[in-house]
């Protein structure tokens, strides 16, 4: 029973704080921002809010068992040394 209490104030404290964070970006945050840093990292939520969208590998990630091959894909992108200069050029600006 303690361990119920103690988890309804924690989801009441942080649905209290959810409601008044502004974005620095007014068109930008909320619920979309929050899933970019929550699903994507960091970097994609930050990248969100500048105004950049999130890329279809990103989304692809999301989608359970098949996401492995997404991932390794973005590993060996790494492993290679591609830079988001790289992807801005082969992808645009509006990604990267």
């Amino acid at each position: 029973m303690k361990k119920f209490v103690v988890c309804m104030l924690v989801a009441i404290f942080l649905a209290g704080t959810v409601s008044t964070t502004m974005a620095m970006n007014p068109q930008r945050g909320g619920v979309m921002g929050f899933i970019a840093g929550c699903c994507f990292g960091i970097r994609a939520g930050a990248a969100y809010n500048d105004g950049k969208e999130i890329h279809w590998r990103e989304w692809c990630t999301l989608i359970p068992y098949a996401n492995i091959v997404f991932v390794i894909w973005n590993g060996i992108d790494g492993a290679n040394g591609t830079t988001t200069k790289d992807y801005a050029v082969k992808y645009g600006a509006t990604f990267y």
